[in-house]
């Protein structure tokens, strides 16, 4: 029987010990069957969901080779998104913990190049980024892959959704032959066979079950008539009263529509899109995080990124075109051992896919009746907290302690009512309770945090 055990793995003693320190003893899945392969140097194509470990088996298989000597790019990972580049940059840094001068550069859309370019100057032996920066650093020669010894294509099917084949393709073009090529994807439509195909030499195939458990994820299925689906939406969100709600819709109109009428509704419900600039998608996705917005409205390429540790509950406003990005959609509540409710409703065109999702997860559907739907409780859904913008960041040298302690100390409020402190290059974002929102701006906005002033607002 193979181990499972990090231990089991041909790594650096200091790189075992960081990972025993952050409490990474076994394997998921995911890691034990890719792992070994990519430790040997070998092309990878794993199918794995968020949260299931992917990261970690990527992020472990391109630090492995590093030289930490020489500044040049070593390794890219190219990600979907920002908010997903972000955190993988994040979770490299934890696991480079135990090796010596290894520098992660994060290179995407949305920021000004200036700052990118000089940072590239100084050198970096692994930049993760979206494609469409990195082809831009490409073009202008401030990024060079020459040294390239490790590409990752993370979440693969959403980038090609996004129309990112052919930047993908020119980004591979000035990669080095020889380079190990690892993709990871959470479903496998037909463009990534072509990818393989093209890019990847003799890749090894690694699958894990990505379906989740009845323990910790109660899915309920509605048959509805398409004409309702709004009014039933709008049911089920007074009748479960979630804190915190991702809704999938197929397009931004539809997004749109559905915010519009849960908002009419006194539903307390945002939506995030393609459209938004960099800084409205970010206030966005920090109020759904912090707990100051209710329901989240995203199609399933504008939620690739989303990183939420404790999500209520998933609904499909309609049915997923495929079995996979259901199971995707889905895998996003109950986690971290937590319960989560999916409700997914179902039109009579849709029961094909309903039926799909039946077949891959080899297990009856659980129909439930619209008349079960009962709303005890008609007030506004409304959030528990609200989000306080500060004009002040990661360059003021602004830290969560800082706003803390001007939020306790000059503002008078009790820590309990503060709720989780964002801090990003040029802003920061702290969660405070409903009561004490306008307490908390005023004397804010009258006060100082760390000595300066800063202008600061609701959101």
């Amino acid at each position: 029987m193979t181990s499972t055990a990090f231990s089991s793995l041909p790594l650096a003693k200091g790189m075992l010990t960081n990972l025993d320190t952050l409490g990474y003893t076994e394997m998921t899945p995911i890691q034990a069957q890719s792992l070994p392969l990519i430790l040997q140097g070998k092309d990878v194509i794993a199918k794995a969901s968020t949260g299931s470990g992917k990261t970690a088996a990527f992020a472990l298989g391109l630090l492995h080779p590093l030289n930490p000597r020489y500044y040049g790019c070593q390794a890219l990972v190219l990600c979907p998104t920002r908010e997903l580049a972000d955190q993988v940059a994040k979770e490299i840094r934890r696991l480079a913990r135990g090796l010596e001068n290894i520098k992660v550069l994060t290179l995407c859309g949305g920021q000004p190049l200036g700052p990118q370019i000089g940072s590239l100057e100084h050198g970096a032996q692994i930049v993760v980024g979206t494609p469409g920066r990195i082809t831009q650093h490409l073009e202008k020669g401030t990024l060079v892959l020459d040294g390239l010894n490790t590409l990752v294509l993370d979440e693969a099917d959403r980038m090609l959704d996004m129309g990112f084949y052919e930047s993908i393709e020119g980004i591979i073009a000035q990669t080095p032959t020889r380079r190990q090529t690892l993709l990871f994807s959470a479903t496998y439509p037909s463009g990534i066979k072509k990818l393989a195909g093209d890019f990847m030499r003799e890749p090894k195939h690694v699958e894990v079950e990505s379906l989740h458990s009845n323990l910790t994820i109660q899915q309920r299925f509605y048959e509805i008539d398409p004409s309702e689906r709004l009014d039933i939406l709008l049911r089920i969100l007074l009748s479960e009263r979630p804190e915190s709600c991702v809704t999938f819709c197929f397009t931004k109109q539809q997004c749109q529509d559905v915010v519009d009428f849960l908002q009419d509704h006194g539903i307390s419900a945002m939506a995030i899109n393609g459209d938004l600039e960099q800084r409205e998608r970010d206030q966005v996705l920090v109020m759904f995080a912090n707990k100051s917005l209710s329901v989240l409205v995203a199609t399933d390429v504008a939620a690739r990124g989303l990183d939420i540790e404790s999500l209520d509950m998933v609904i499909n406003f309609e049915l997923a075109k495929d079995a996979d990005t259901h199971i995707h959609r889905v895998g996003r509540t109950g986690r971290a051992g937590e319960s989560g409710l999916a409700i997914s409703l179902v039109a009579p065109p849709e029961i094909r896919r309903a039926q799909a999702i039946e077949a891959l997860q080899n297990a009856p559907l659980e129909w439930s009746a619209l008349d079960d739907v009962i709303i005890r409780n008609n007030r506004p859904l409304t959030p528990p907290m609200m989000t306080l913008c500060i004009s002040g960041g990661r360059k003021d040298k602004l830290r969560p302690g800082d706003i803390l302690g001007a939020l306790t100390g000059d503002a008078g409020l009790p820590g309990s009512q503060i709720g989780k402190i964002s801090i990003a290059d040029f802003q920061a974002y702290v969660a405070v309770e409903h009561a004490v929102a306008e307490k908390a701006l005023e004397r804010l906005s009258a006060g100082k945090i760390k000595g300066r002033s800063f202008r600061v607002r609701l959101l």
